[in-house]
């Protein structure tokens, strides 16, 4: 029988958030590769700055020639309600890579204010009260107004 305890610290081990990522590449100490496992079109419409594009239908073909050997791997896609991260991560870790699956996705990324990548640029979209803390909203309302929905930022 697994205890509390044990259940936990496993999917600790095997699950990371979207506040984790963001903090470990801003201080640093990120230690993995960011895959979005997520379709051509998907990707187009934004992603996280540093990311690779690896679609889950390809990780078994192309895996070895984009991502080092060994490397610890956070993957991703769309949302909670999407498990194509699990596929994903399920298809890196049958090719031997320790590998962590991004909770919430690119949705709980983009809502929660990181920086996202499209077209070149970075843009960053207020922070969705739901999922995080509120500085009153880029108008002062304490909601974002629909034109600020997204801003884009000056380059790292």
């Amino acid at each position: 029988m697994t205890t509390a305890t044990e259940f936990f610290r496993a999917k600790l081990s095997f699950e990371t958030d979207p506040s984790d990522v963001a903090s470990a590449i801003a201080d640093g100490s990120a230690d993995f590769v960011v895959v979005d496992s997520r379709s051509d079109a998907a990707w187009a419409q934004g992603h996280l700055p540093g990311a690779i594009h690896l679609p889950t239908r390809r990780i078994e073909a192309e895996a070895a020639q984009r991502i080092p050997a060994g490397a610890n791997v956070v993957v991703y896609c769309w949302s909670p309600g999407c498990n194509g991260g699990a596929k994903a991560a399920l298809a890196l870790s049958l090719l031997g890579y320790p590998v962590r699956e991004m909770i919430g996705g690119f949705e709980y990324w983009a809502r929660e204010g990181f920086r996202v990548e499209r077209d070149g640029a970075q843009l960053r979209r207020a922070v969705d009260p739901l999922t995080g803390p509120v500085d009153g909203g880029l108008d002062g309302s304490g909601a974002p107004a629909e034109s600020e929905q997204w801003r884009e930022l000056p380059p790292r």
